[in-house]
């Protein structure tokens, strides 16, 4: 009977489950792309597994930069959606967010396709039905639920309830792996979505402002915004366990690039009459928003637990009010100082040592 140590090679990532971290041991079992090869005598690469060490710091600067490039992406999706005059002081005509949401997913996967299929091969981007189905639905119930139930929100709502609404997302990640099992609801974790919540509540104004707006369809919108953000936080990171990163966002971006041409049609963005310009800042925002972000936060999952990894992204409102306040003008209360506090000090408590069991070690390591 073999014993239990493994370790398994996956596509690009290696992943080691060793109870008893024994690498003298012949009786393991090896696998390449999901099917065993061979027991024996452990190759230098996966022996170079067992010395590799989970980055945290690594996971939380990749999650930091996709929430600042969502950041940005924000402030110039509110110049678009207003007509306000762009850095740089061009103005476009007013983009429906729809369509800015519709053509960010549809455009990064037509421009990372081609250049992922010819940079690895376009056999090696096939994936075995069941992971293929996990990724559909992660595009799909994920990425593109939680942007057109957050536009939906606004449209019913305002910017400020869909906000706080969505960003309720860390305490039904944390619930989820609380009823799991694969968490325990520690301190650090109650504190820190805690802090957040509360950070976020400040920074968008919403005490004091009587900025909460309720509305039945639009409170439901926001809420399935927030699943569908918990749902991809934690399908990602179990998907991006076995898989790379490149090749994860290419099945979601697909996937979500389906979703919308369902729901609306190419037909009414060619209707729309969008000039050259405006066409041009649509794929520069789809690569910014997209491409370069998600990149950045599913390497990020890679390296962190779904907890602090959607803790970390609620730097995301954060860095859209800063920014907005020195590229557009716009005004930073005191209040709204405080929240980035609390949402930093959020981070700060989540990503606390805690005292973990050592039976089981378990590493994901990307290889890009």
């Amino acid at each position: 009977m073999r014993a239990q140590q493994r370790i398994v090679l996956c596509n690009s990532v290696l992943r080691c489950t060793l109870p008893n971290h024994n690498r003298s041991s012949h009786d393991v079992i090896y696998y390449y792309d999901g099917a065993e090869t061979a027991a024996g005598s452990p190759s230098d690469r996966l022996i170079n597994c067992l010395e590799k060490k989970a980055h945290p710091l690594r996971g939380y600067l990749y999650i930091t930069s996709a929430t600042f490039l969502w950041g940005i992406a924000a402030a110039l999706g509110r110049a678009a959606f207003t007509g306000h005059p762009l850095p740089g002081g061009q103005v476009l005509r007013p983009i429906d967010p729809l369509i800015l949401s519709q053509t960010r997913t549809t455009f990064s996967f037509l421009v990372f396709l081609p250049v992922l299929g010819l940079w690895r091969g376009w056999k090696r981007l096939r994936l075995p039905a069941a992971d293929a189905l996990q990724t559909l639905l992660i595009g799909v119930l994920g990425v593109a639920a939680s942007n057109y139930f957050y536009y939906l929100a606004i449209q019913r709502t305002n910017v400020a309830t869909a906000i706080i609404l969505q960003y309720t997302a860390p305490i039904w990640v944390l619930l989820y792996a609380v009823f799991r099992g694969i968490q325990r609801a520690t301190w650090q974790r109650i504190a820190g979505v805690a802090l957040a919540l509360a950070g976020i509540a400040l920074v968008i104004g919403i005490f004091g402002s009587g900025s909460f707006k309720l509305d039945r369809i639009g409170v439901i919108a926001a809420l399935l915004a927030a699943f569908s953000f918990a749902f991809y936080n934690i399908g990602g990171h179990s998907i991006l366990a076995r898989y790379d990163r490149w090749t994860v966002l290419l099945y979601v971006t697909g996937s979500a690039s389906l979703f919308w041409i369902l729901v609306n049609s190419p037909w009414k963005i060619a209707a729309a009459h969008y000039s050259a310009a405006q066409w041009l800042f649509l794929l520069f925002f789809s690569l910014l928003s997209v491409l370069a972000a998600f990149s950045f936060y599913f390497a990020g999952l890679q390296h962190l637990e779904p907890t602090r990894a959607v803790v970390v992204s609620c730097l995301e409102p954060v860095f859209s009010i800063v920014i907005a306040a020195i590229a557009l003008g716009e005004i930073l209360r005191p209040l709204q100082a405080v929240g980035i506090v609390l949402v930093l000090a959020a981070i700060i408590v989540v990503q606390m040592p805690e005292q973990q069991k050592a039976a089981e070690i378990t590493l994901i390591e990307p290889v890009d």
